[in-house]
């Protein structure tokens, strides 16, 4: 069940908008790869503005996310790509709609 998110919102250096899109695009197989994170989203805002959506069951997922090699990778690209630093955000879920879900989150039930 998740209960726990994570949100990141990237805004593109002028001119490096593609390369960014390119960039997360490119992290699907890593976020794939991570049993843990239940949900991932890498969402264009506008011209400029991504965002990463991802959602755990609990905390050790978060973390293990957190640490993992999409985090590693946007580190090695920050200062090529992105205008400021990422804003980071960890959420609570509420509720959620998955396939197979559709229940309030242990955290809250």
């Amino acid at each position: 069940m998740v209960n726990l998110g994570l949100q990141v919102r990237l805004e593109a250096k002028p001119g490096k908008e593609k390369e960014l899109e390119e960039f997360l695009r490119a992290q699907l197989p890593y976020a794939l790869g991570e049993p843990a994170t239940i949900a991932w989203f890498a969402v264009k805002l506008n011209d400029n503005t991504f965002l990463i959506f991802d959602a755990f069951e609990n905390e050790s997922g978060r973390k293990a996310h957190i640490d993992g090699a999409i985090a590693a990778a946007l580190g090695e690209v920050a200062s090529q790509f992105l205008a400021k630093p990422p804003v980071i955000e960890k959420l609570t879920v509420l509720a959620a709609k998955l396939p197979g879900s559709g229940e309030v989150p242990d955290s809250l039930g």
